[in-house]
């Protein structure tokens, strides 16, 4: 059966807002950061072609630059593993036949829903202050603390790693989802051969959930390079203690909504796109030796 020339008409019209919209808010914006990456665009007045100066000024004349390039390396090195080994354990844990199990994965999961927020980010604040939470529970057990675990440089990005380690929940998903995949059979059969529960776990759960792992770890990494509100909010925009907050998508909005350097700004963003792009391509290079198909054997 043939179309007719209306049809093609209506079909571009109910497609017409949502290209309308990838091309205003999307391909539009992309454009024009990568121009602003050469120019000095100050908001205010029109934007001055400089070249490269924005790129050679980020990786020969910021110091600052580089802190938040080590601070995120940190966070992301130790907050995407911790995240996804506790989501996997929990997971295992809540991958049981028991009643009310339902509630406990929502309970689990309810993190992942508000842990990004600003509110949540002011609390956790509350909780690792001089006074808060943490020194209270500490003084329970008798040891007496009146630090700041924010204030403090050298522990002020570990709450930002607990923060993302508690929002585990949407990882935690996905692993249950796997693990309810994989045939009990194969378990019976290891049991039998006189595998315990640890040689199982390595010998069959990891290499049947590679795939779901691989999907989750792209997934947080990216997210973990791009995390700005719990940075924002606990260290009041200023990525302190003396930088060790300062991560790299905080960096970026302090050089354009504070020092309105947005062509700067627009040179920071391409470089982290293309870092988070090599990092993705690296993390696919690599699954290869570790990722096992088992439709299709190993790749």
């Amino acid at each position: 059966m043939k179309l007719r020339e209306n049809d093609h008409v209506v079909g571009y019209a109910f497609a017409a807002p949502f290209i309308l919209g990838f091309l205003l808010f999307i391909v539009y914006p992309v454009f024009s950061s990568l121009y602003y990456s050469f120019t000095n665009y100050n908001l205010l007045e029109a934007p001055s072609w400089v070249g490269f100066d924005n790129y050679t000024k980020m990786f020969t004349d910021d110091e600052k630059y580089a802190k938040s390039i080590s601070v995120t390396l940190n966070y992301v090195l130790a907050s995407v593993p911790l995240r996804l080994a506790f989501a996997l354990g929990v997971a295992m844990l809540l991958n049981k036949a028991i009643a009310g199990i339902g509630l406990y994965r929502s309970a689990y999961y309810l993190p992942s829903l508000i842990g990004g927020s600003v509110a949540v980010s002011i609390l956790w604040s509350q909780v690792f202050g001089d006074k808060g939470l943490v020194n209270s529970a500490l003084g329970l057990i008798g040891i007496e603390s009146s630090t700041s675990w924010i204030g403090n440089p050298g522990t002020a990005l570990w709450t930002l790693i607990a923060l993302s380690v508690w929002q585990f929940g949407s990882s935690m998903l996905i692993f249950l989802a796997g693990l309810k995949n994989i045939p009990k059979d194969y378990y019976e059969a290891a049991s039998v051969d006189g595998a315990n529960k640890i040689r199982q776990f390595f010998k069959i759960t990891l290499p049947l959930l590679s795939p779901i792992i691989l999907f989750n770890l792209i997934m947080q990494t990216i997210s973990a390079f791009m995390t700005f509100t719990p940075a924002y909010i606990i260290s009041r925009g200023e990525g302190g203690p003396l930088d060790e907050t300062l991560l790299y998508s905080l960096y970026l909005y302090k050089r354009a909504f504070t020092f309105y350097e947005m062509g700067y700004a627009s040179a920071m963003a391409w470089v982290a796109l293309i870092a988070i792009g090599l990092v993705t391509l690296l993390i696919f290079q690599s699954s290869r030796y570790w990722v096992h198909y088992e439709s299709k054997g190993d790749r």
